[in-house]
């Protein structure tokens, strides 16, 4: 793989994969992938796939899934992308109630382009466009897209996950596979956080850049589901 060692993309590809297949989508189903780290997530899961503008991938599944609803689709974007550039497509089509997945990863860092400051970096964190730690009266705060996005009336599943330990790893899975199913059955947005690591942009270890998610990152983005309409009739 292209990703750094300890990087979480990996992880949640697996993971991606796994559900597909054990859904029996794997002719059925259409990836999005925009800018960022993932931008060749193609070369890992054997689907159809589409590439995206910069944030732009919400609106180009909308179209896709209209066109073929039948469809399992899904996004794949990082938090600059998508909590950033694609903040406008990313809150329009969750609230219209795109019948999509978006699998956010948020590693509190843009990570592609030599770990500058994103939206969902902490405060205090530093960075090469914050080295002396993001001020909130400068910067303003991290951004929580969950929490938007469980508020919005088309959203049918919100949730927040991690894969920094098999316990982890395991309900991220089902997370995924709840969100997936959701669309199927035409419930409505999904949006599916990761909280993730970043070992390069972070500069740390993959075993250190693990703990640090858990004492900082998750005091911040905590796990769990923020919505789930899913069993309503």
């Amino acid at each position: 793989m292209h990703y750094c060692p300890g990087c979480s993309h990996g992880v949640v590809h697996k993971l991606v994969a796994e559900v597909i297949a054990e859904m029996g989508m794997e002719d059925k189903t259409v990836g999005v992938s925009p800018v960022g780290c993932a931008v060749f997530a193609y070369r890992y899961i054997d689907i159809d796939w589409q590439e995206a503008a910069h944030g732009r991938a919400p609106a180009l599944a909308t179209a896709i899934k209209r066109l073929w609803p039948d469809r399992l689709v899904f996004t794949y974007q990082g938090d600059g992308d998508m909590a950033c550039i694609g903040t406008a497509e990313t809150i329009h089509a969750l609230n219209r109630g795109e019948n999509i997945t978006i699998i956010f990863i948020n590693n509190a860092i843009y990570g592609m382009t030599g770990g500058q400051m994103a939206p969902t970096t902490l405060v205090g964190q530093k960075t090469s466009t914050c080295p002396y730690g993001r001020d909130p009266e400068l910067h303003g705060y991290p951004l929580k897209m969950p929490e938007i996005a469980a508020q919005l009336e088309g959203t049918c599943y919100v949730t927040r996950q991690s894969v920094e330990t098999v316990g982890a790893i395991n309900k991220a899975k089902k997370a995924i596979r709840k969100a997936f199913e959701a669309n199927m059955a035409g419930k409505g947005s999904c949006l599916v956080e990761i909280t993730s690591t970043c070992s390069s942009g972070w500069k740390m270890s993959p075993i250190k850049a693990n703990k640090w998610l858990e004492d900082h990152m998750m005091q911040v983005y905590t796990k769990g589901d923020l919505k789930d309409t899913t069993k309503q009739e």
